[in-house]
């Protein structure tokens, strides 16, 4: 039976984020001919409508609000609810971000949604949708379904490939909601980091750890990571000895990556290290020790001083893709 899908697409510095597509192709995937649409946010939501209907969204609702500017959990919660009980949709999908996973347990709770969070891959199985989440921090994976209610799911980057762009331009119904009495308010945002590429949704990710010596030795990594089009970042380590800020951490109490390649410097590979980047398809460890645990989950190992393998590395990606 066709279904109703909705996806709560995502922005980021005014850009839709790459986990809002593989969100619609996961719908495309189960709605079964049914209606693909998506949901977006914010005082210049309007903008994005041509790109989501190119993407797979058959409609977009356009949630534009000033309150909804800046994130703030009351207020995406009251328009998120608003606009749910509005389409009345069979399943919800939503990227498993700092935002995903801080407003769809409440949005759950609340509207008596089954939630599956940290989908990794999804099935049709009948009328029923199967869920793929990893657990036990990536060491095996489960398959969930929702039994009662709207099965509600949280899209993990990097994991469902997102459809080609195409022609197909969206509805778009304006979406008012009435927003009030909130605890917080946003006055303005002030950033540790600009500009670089997500850590989250990269595609290749260096991380430097305790190996790396100070602030100074993530000079070399920066280097890399630029040269390839990546991200940068670090152990809990790093973290704790103050060569980075905590933003860049990668792990079990950090962010959980899922990059095409993955390249840790001075990294031993402590187990909660391991669970936030075992999933990566492809793992090069640089390490001098050639006992660290890393190397037992790497495609590639280097035994070797990161100061003298990464800036070799850097100077041959240069003549190839410079």
């Amino acid at each position: 039976m066709s279904k109703k899908v909705l996806v709560i697409a995502e922005t980021r510095d005014g850009n839709l984020r790459n986990v809002s597509f593989e969100a619609l192709a996961a719908a495309s995937r189960v709605a079964d001919g049914g209606e693909v649409s998506a949901v977006i946010l914010g005082s210049d939501a309007g903008n994005y409508v041509d790109q989501l209907g190119q993407y797979g969204a058959s409609k977009v609702y356009v949630v534009s609000n000033n309150a909804l500017s800046s994130y703030t959990t009351d207020a995406y919660f009251q328009a998120l609810r608003q606009a749910i009980e509005t389409v009345q949709p069979d399943a919800i999908f939503m990227p498993h971000t700092a935002i995903g996973k801080d407003v769809a347990p409440r949005l759950a709770a609340r509207l008596n949604l089954g939630l599956v969070s940290d989908v990794v891959d999804l099935e049709l199985n009948g009328d029923d949708i199967v869920f793929t989440r990893p657990i036990y921090a990536g060491k095996a994976f489960e398959k969930k379904k929702v039994s009662e209610g709207i099965p509600f799911a949280t899209i993990r980057p990097n994991n469902i490939q997102a459809g080609e762009p195409g022609t197909s331009s969206a509805e778009r119904v304006d979406l008012p909601v009435e927003i009030k009495d909130l605890r917080t308010i946003v006055k303005d945002v002030v950033r540790k980091t600009a500009g670089g590429v997500d850590l989250s949704e990269a595609k290749i990710v260096v991380s430097g750890g305790r190996g790396v010596k100070s602030a100074e030795g993530f000079k070399p990594l920066q280097e890399l990571a630029e040269v390839l089009g990546g991200a940068v970042g670090a152990s809990r380590g790093a973290c704790d000895a103050e060569y980075c800020d905590y933003a860049l951490q990668i792990g079990q109490t950090g962010k959980v990556v899922t990059p095409d390649l993955y390249i840790a410097a001075g990294i031993s590979g402590a187990i909660q290290h391991l669970a936030g980047m075992s999933s990566s398809k492809v793992i090069v460890a640089i390490n001098k020790d050639p006992e660290a645990p890393i190397f037992q989950v790497a495609d590639y190992g280097i035994v070797g001083d990161l100061f003298e393998v990464v800036p070799l590395l850097t100077e041959e990606f240069k003549k190839v893709l410079v």
